[in-house]
């Protein structure tokens, strides 16, 4: 078997117990960001499966929408990455990527 050559670790442990890998990362070639694949991102960047710049290299983000994705994650949950969640809070005023 073949493992291609990457920058650090190829799994990392969550909180939760489970065990995230480079494949549950999503495809380097997604240009549709549905809240779950935004979740995969900000978990791998953030428990160090991935560093920022790789996250934003491989995906074609901006630096500002990636941390609008992890802020609204720490502060809204999975939930706030939703596109309806982000249209609601920004009607409140609240703050979301």
């Amino acid at each position: 078997m073949y493992l291609k050559k990457v920058e650090g670790p190829r799994a990392v442990t969550l909180p939760d117990g489970t065990v995230m890998t480079r494949a549950d990362l999503p495809n380097a070639s997604t240009r549709r960001w549905v809240a779950s694949r935004k979740a995969a991102v900000v978990r791998g960047v953030l428990y160090g499966l991935l560093t920022q710049d790789n996250a934003i290299a491989t995906y074609g983000l901006s630096p500002e929408e990636l941390a609008a994705w992890i802020r609204a994650a720490a502060i809204h949950g999975d939930e706030g990455l939703k596109a309806t969640a982000i249209q609601k809070l920004r009607q409140k005023g609240g703050e979301a990527g």
